[in-house]
């Protein structure tokens, strides 16, 4: 990551929740649009990295068989550990992204309110790492915050431009409001054939 560590353990520095995600509706709200973004009702092996305090880990583990959440900061990483002590299918490591990327092939990588911390180079990486570690047909699923911040190096819109032109992605849902921008991809199978809609995976069409 690009912005300086001790940025990340001055905010938590004696707040649990310094950015208040359990309490806001705007917070709520962007939660629901992403779940309700996911194309398939159910993920096997999913990874979350820079998951905070474990609010959006709390709601995606029910659609997951296994989920790997991860923080860099020692004191979120406690949080979500607590608050997800009774999930049997949450693990929560300590991991600096993407040098630290986790072992494996996932079906769903969720990159929320982080991407935009990360500079040109990085960005790179911390992409090829998520599209790499991909199974064909997985879903990877990105969220911005889209108002000018010192500490982001891009806005939502930005990097929902960087995003179009990552190989081997097919971009699926692309929501986008005044404050966030919301994305999902496919990966994109040997063969290029795209994989199938929501409706199409059902039969429905």
């Amino acid at each position: 990551m690009s912005t300086p560590a001790g940025y990340f353990e001055e905010m938590y520095r004696g707040e649990d929740d310094p950015w208040h995600l359990q309490e806001r509706w705007y917070e709520q709200r962007k939660y629901a649009l992403t779940l309700a973004s996911l194309p398939r009702p159910r993920f096997r092996n999913a990874f979350e990295p820079a998951c905070s305090v474990g609010q959006l880990t709390r709601l995606l583990a029910p659609r997951c068989e296994r989920l790997l959440a991860a923080d860099r900061v020692a004191s979120a990483v406690d949080t979500t550990r607590r608050r997800t002590a009774d999930l049997g299918n949450v693990e929560v490591e300590r991991l600096t992204v993407p040098e630290e990327w986790p072992e494996g092939r996932f079906d769903l990588v969720v990159l929320s309110e982080l991407l935009y911390y990360f500079d040109g180079a990085r960005l790179d990486a911390l992409l090829a790492r998520a599209t790499g570690s991909l199974e064909p047909g997985g879903t990877l699923v990105t969220v911005h915050w889209n108002h000018p911040v010192p500490e982001h190096l891009y806005t939502g819109a930005q990097l929902a431009g960087r995003l179009a032109g990552e190989p081997g992605l097919l971009l699926r849902t692309d929501h986008r409001e005044e404050d966030f921008v919301l994305q999902t991809f496919s990966r994109v199978p040997p063969g290029g054939a795209a994989p199938p809609s929501p409706a199409a995976f059902e039969g429905l069409v």
